[in-house]
């Protein structure tokens, strides 16, 4: 056995930063939603709401998967970046989205190096998720030309 070779431990681990990231999303695009103004007020409050229930779902699946493991879950998010500038809003969901994607795709390897090949499925699914919510906030953004 590899001295790189990952555990279950490490795993979840990971998991659990995961489980943060995606309770901040939650937090992030219900407070966005809520604090947006400007001339694209609506359509931006309709995007960031529209991602919420996408992200409670991934945690909830993220949640369950580290009790499964034998882990303990974590109740605590990764601190949640405020502004009332709605391009900043736009930029903050871009960086934490490609942040995400990358650490899915670690945590996937993770998976199938376990041998946990219905983690990595469903974590494949989980990038494809988060890959459509960064290409569509890149979109938002190459056109956005408010405040």
């Amino acid at each position: 056995m590899s001295s790189n070779k990952i555990d279950r431990q490490t795993l979840i681990q990971g998991l659990n930063e995961d489980l943060a990231n995606e309770y901040q999303a939650v937090i992030t695009y219900l407070t966005y939603a809520a604090c947006v103004s400007g001339i694209h007020r609506q359509e931006l409050k309709e995007f960031f709401e529209k991602e919420i229930q996408e992200e409670l779902l991934h945690a909830q699946f993220l949640a369950n998967k580290i009790a499964a493991l034998g882990g303990q879950p974590t109740t605590v998010p990764t601190r949640v970046p405020y502004t009332e500038n709605p391009k900043e809003m736009l930029e903050n969901v871009l960086s934490a989205e490609t942040e995400t994607i990358k650490r899915y795709v670690q945590r996937m390897k993770q998976a199938e190096e376990l041998g946990d090949y219905g983690l990595a499925n469903d974590l494949h699914d989980i990038i494809s998720d988060e890959t459509r919510h960064k290409e569509e906030t890149e979109k938002i953004l190459k056109g956005y030309h408010g405040d």
